[in-house]
């Protein structure tokens, strides 16, 4: 009798310890037609996924240049960071999703031969929210990343701030800060770019310009969470984007904090943007 109520306590508390984790999976496809490839992609679980059947709110979360689906995982440690947010109170259960963009060739956005931003919208975010149990309105869905991930952040929030709650950028690179680098910079990545091509890019890509053309009545559309640190070399935009905003009278939470373009400061600010997204799950 004494043995069988060791081999219960046992399995109750392998039950119990298990359920307090949540679960990655950092090697997951998606066949693109758009792009004609397969895209990989990396997702978290809540811990109580696999004994519910509650449907949970999604957050994306963008990778920096040179890294990859698992950077997050590998680097950012997502697994540990939210679940004890989640165990502490400070986030409400969500589903991460966490994609390959191939930052070390082109990136988030739509660029010759490579339209990465249609893809998103057109079929990672299609295929993940049916695949798993997430809910599809607005109020619950979410958008984060860091450096070229924060850049990219910025522009899906502002492209379509219909799909999105909150949007939190971190460090984030929001591309040239003129024209003139623009040119430079994509003449370099695609030679045959047209003048006309690379001047309408720019406009559609470049935060400054998309906040100086916000309609006001989309001002209160997404809440904001901006974050990039004091050493960080991409400081100056991040700076340019909140004084736009500021004269824009664009609500937002803009946060300078001790540290440079690494990840010791990215994993800091992870918890703060599961709760700062958790707030708007959870407002009425």
């Amino acid at each position: 009798m004494k043995k069988v109520t060791i081999l219960f306590c046992l399995i109750l508390s392998s039950t119990l310890s298990h359920a307090q984790h949540g679960k990655v999976m950092d090697n997951l496809t998606l066949e693109s037609k758009i792009l004609k490839m397969e895209r990989k992609y990396a997702i978290y679980l809540p811990p109580d996924y696999e004994t519910s059947e509650r449907t949970y709110p999604v957050l994306y979360l963008l990778h920096g240049a040179g890294d990859d689906q698992t950077g997050w995982v590998q680097f950012g440690e997502v697994l540990r960071i939210t679940d004890k947010a989640i165990k502490d109170g400070i986030a409400t259960p969500m589903i991460i999703v966490m994609p390959d963009a191939d930052t070390k060739v082109r990136g988030y956005f739509n660029v010759p031969d490579y339209n990465y931003e249609d893809f998103f919208f057109q079929e990672l975010m299609p295929a993940v929210e049916k695949k798993y149990r997430i809910k599809s309105d607005k109020r619950f869905r979410a958008v984060a990343g860091l450096s070229m991930g924060g850049g990219g952040t910025f522009m899906y929030a502002l492209h379509h701030p219909e799909l999105f709650s909150s949007a939190c950028p971190l460090s984030a690179y929001i591309g040239p800060l003129n024209l003139e680098q623009a040119k430079e910079r994509m003449k370099r990545q695609f030679p045959d770019a047209s003048d006309a091509y690379i001047e309408e890019h720019y406009k559609n890509h470049n935060a400054l310009s998309l906040i100086e053309a916000m309609p006001d009545d989309q001002k209160k559309a997404v809440r904001w969470y901006i974050d990039c640190g004091d050493d960080d070399f991409l400081y100056e935009g991040n700076s340019l984007v909140h004084i736009a905003m500021r004269k824009k009278e664009i609500p937002h939470e803009y946060r300078v904090r001790e540290g440079g373009h690494r990840w010791t400061y990215w994993r800091d600010a992870l918890p703060e943007v599961l709760r700062f997204v958790s707030d708007a799950f959870h407002q009425n």
